[in-house]
């Protein structure tokens, strides 16, 4: 082979090298730039700029057309929010101020020398703007706390100030039903929220009151290494196995309490605000003798 054919040959060599080496930049810019706009659009600050296709491949445009349309999305759903926040916020104003009123008119009533049968009629007034009261309160925390309006802020703490306030909440309500509301004295800590804690608690153990007609009403605690588990036992009318699954669904009712007060929001929001924790909650329940609900915090 003369000098010649030796040169064309180590400049198709040298050709062939230095086309791959510029489609590997050529590749490792698009990568650049793609992991780029990754990073802008994690933190939220991505913008679609002019690209030029004849150094940025298809793929890299396309991918950009792809963010911009999700971070329209993200905005949209932002806006959304902001506006559900609003009408929570008005709802929650609108309706405090007359319920508020109907309440203090019908015990204004109440304290009147009425007929007896215009009494009962006034009482029932009462207890059906009690319910409504309640109804719109558990909406409205229902409501933020699913939009993240309300954020829960978990910290380590023990347990029984928390059960003790519980506790001396449903006093007059267990002494009036002439049940017998227990508590065992316990040195267990977890990581919970105070407020929304005992806002769960006091949901089932407004219920134990609520299904026990005769009876102890227990609550307790005991430390795990991983978790606290604290129990509120009740000797009511206990749960079906085939129930036990659906009662933290949202509004679900058993038909064997529809007569009883309540519209099915307390268990619900209970396992919202232990799941929002870390933790969780299970029932364990036998028809007639009563029910345990178990809630485990984190440690």
């Amino acid at each position: 082979m003369n000098k010649t054919g030796i040169v064309i040959i180590l400049l198709c060599f040298l050709t062939a090298i230095a086309v791959v080496l510029w489609e590997r930049r050529k590749v490792r810019k698009t990568m650049e730039e793609i992991e780029r706009m990754l990073d802008a659009a994690m933190t939220g600050s991505f913008s679609e700029a002019t690209f030029d296709e004849s150094y940025l491949s298809a793929l890299e445009t396309k991918f950009a057309h792809y963010l911009s349309a999700a971070e329209a999305s993200s905005q949209n759903i932002a806006q959304e929010k902001d506006k559900i926040k609003t009408l929570i916020a008005d709802i929650s104003h609108q309706t405090k101020t007359p319920i508020a009123n109907l309440l203090l008119y019908s015990e204004l009533l109440m304290e009147e020398t009425l007929p007896a049968s215009a009494k009962a009629n006034v009482e029932a007034l009462y207890k059906q703007s009690e319910k409504l009261r309640f109804l719109i309160d558990s909406l409205v925390k229902l409501s933020r706390l699913e939009n993240g309006i309300i954020s829960l802020t978990p910290q380590q703490a023990a347990l029984q100030p928390l059960l003790e306030s519980v506790v001396e909440q449903y006093a007059a309500k267990v002494s009036e039903k002439e049940l017998s509301l227990q508590l065992q004295d316990t040195d267990a800590f977890a990581v919970f929220d105070f407020k929304w804690t005992a806002e769960a608690l006091a949901n089932i153990v407004d219920n134990a009151i609520k299904y026990t007609e005769h009876g102890t009403i227990s609550i307790s605690a005991v430390s795990y290494e991983m978790f606290a588990r604290i129990d509120i036992s009740d000797t009511g009318t206990g749960i079906s196995e085939s129930e036990q699954a659906k009662i933290f669904a949202r509004f679900y009712r058993s038909n064997s309490v529809q007569k009883q007060e309540g519209v099915g929001i307390g268990l619900y929001l209970a396992r919202q605000i232990i799941s929002g924790e870390g933790g969780y909650i299970k029932v364990a329940s036998v028809p007639g003798k009563g029910s345990t609900f178990s809630i485990f915090l984190p440690k």
